[in-house]
């Protein structure tokens, strides 16, 4: 249970002690569509919970050393108001109306610059009544945030449903400091260029002194786009507008490695390891895949591949087995709910032209796993599959590598996605080339014991050196360092 505000021993104990400075107003906030908390029913009952994900660990521990505020959507307007604080730092929530939510979120936000700034995987939709709701809510996003930090303050905005907030929140409160994160891709110019509106959202991005990027590939898109597009100048690094300097650069978000590391040793977790293999009948291979249920994500690619590789023998019945975990995600879309209509079917495929009686090829869950379950699947794969066709970063294949302890485990692993650049011990692929992903599959299920502990070891050096813990300090340290 998320602990209240009023506990004695709480933040508000803090408050009624300090007689120096006013708290009421926040020096550091974190600005995201979502709160860190969740509505989650059970047979106990109703209450809200934590929400899952190094991030949120991260950016709560920045938040509880900086007399934090986070602001966000509570996610839900049909339950009570979401709880004042958690874990010591405060929140505070912004309404949005249910047509708000088809228009603002759904729309704008998740069917015109979700599939933009994914390469227009899926045509982006560009309606006016849209972008009109996108506006109205990022102007309330800022207010509240305005009303919120003190002076001097810092504020810290994430992601790309929140564009338009450092522009508006400068004009209210040029006092503060402003960092912007994009955590998906950003798309190169001859994409970019479709959206109408693409000047606006250049422009409410120059709000920031810092925008940050998952890759320097990213940063760079930014960076020529702007320079095409408005009056800044200056290099991919550093840009002038409008009498400010703004520093852009690419800061690759990381997982808590150490709690990884803690769950993948403890007993319990790796006995249900050994369990989730006797229940897929003890293969000597599995195959795995954890995705969000997204058409970015390259599910249905994966799976045909897999299959044919049943068909021509590469993978054998009985002795190789597939799980594909797919997160539930968006589901008042119909898009998203088509794609789950299509995914289910070419797994019905699959197994019906490849499986036995008893023994299915391809084991399928469209549900959330609690993060224990995860680590336990992670530790029962001897691949894991990741050909995402284009992603910011995913830290599916961060988890996968830290949970490695043993250095044994083969990654397969998208070049389009973001965490390609660091986890250069993977099986590279281009997940739109089919007979790749094959034969990648194929090289990773026959890689030797050497060949995967070498692979394995490189790719937990480098993940261990910048944990999620680092990338928000460092993004912080950045942000001090900029210029106002």
């Amino acid at each position: 249970m998320v602990q209240q505000a009023n506990r004695p021993d709480g933040p508000g104990a803090t408050k009624a002690r300090s007689s120096t400075r006013d708290t009421a107003k926040a020096d550091l906030v974190v600005v995201a569509n979502r709160l860190p908390v969740q509505h989650t029913s059970n047979q106990e009952g109703e209450e809200w919970r934590p929400s899952p994900g190094g991030l949120v660990s991260a950016l709560t521990s920045v938040l509880q050393n900086r007399n934090g505020l986070w602001i966000g959507w509570a996610g839900t307007s049909e339950h009570e108001a979401p709880p004042a604080s958690y874990e010591g730092i405060r929140l505070r929530a912004i309404d949005i109306t249910n047509e708000e939510y088809e228009n603002f979120y759904l729309g704008f936000s998740n069917a015109t610059l979700w599939p933009l700034y994914h390469d227009a995987i899926r045509a982006p939709t560009f309606h006016r009544h849209w972008w009109q709701s996108y506006i109205k809510v990022n102007l309330r996003y800022a207010t509240a945030v305005a009303d919120s930090v003190a002076p001097g303050g810092t504020v810290w905005i994430h992601d790309y449903q929140l564009q338009l907030v450092p522009r508006m929140l400068r004009e209210l409160r040029p006092d503060v400091r402003i960092g912007f994160f994009l955590h998906i891709p950003f798309p190169p110019i001859e994409l970019f260029m479709q959206l109408p509106w693409r000047r606006e959202i250049l422009a409410g991005l120059l709000g920031a002194d810092l925008i940050g990027f998952q890759v320097p590939h990213a940063a760079s898109n930014f960076s020529r786009m702007v320079r095409r597009q408005s009056a800044a100048t200056g290099t991919d690094s550093l840009l002038h507008y409008e009498g400010r300097t703004i520093r852009i650069g690419a800061f690759p978000i990381s997982v808590d490695c150490e709690q990884i590391v803690k769950l993948a040793r403890d007993p319990d977790i790796r006995a249900r390891s050994v369990e989730i293999r006797k229940d897929l009948g003890n293969p000597e291979v599995v195959l795995l895949g954890v995705d969000r249920l997204d058409y970015t994500k390259g599910i249905q690619q994966r799976i045909k591949a897999v299959a044919e590789m049943f068909q021509d023998g590469s993978l054998a019945t009985g002795k190789h087995v597939m799980v594909q975990v797919a997160v539930p995600s968006r589901e008042t879309d119909a898009h998203y709910e088509r794609e789950r209509h299509n995914l289910e079917q070419v797994v019905s495929e699959m197994n019906g032209e490849n499986g036995h009686v008893g023994m299915p090829v391809i084991h399928y869950l469209h549900q959330n796993l609690p993060f224990d379950e995860l680590v336990a699947l992670y530790l029962a794969a001897d691949v894991m599959l990741v050909t995402p066709f284009r992603d910011g970063m995913n830290l599916v294949a961060k988890e996968y590598v830290m949970c490695r302890t043993d250095l044994t485990g083969r990654l397969v692993l998208s070049e389009f996605a973001g965490a390609a650049a660091e986890l250069r011990g993977a099986f590279m692929v281009n997940p739109h080339d089919l007979e790749g992903v094959k034969e990648a599959i194929r090289l990773a299920v026959n890689a030797g014991p050497k060949e995967a502990r070498d692979r394995m070891s490189r790719m937990r050096r480098k993940t261990y050196r910048r944990d999620v813990y680092d990338w928000a300090e460092s993004f912080l340290l950045a942000l001090q360092q900029t210029s106002m």
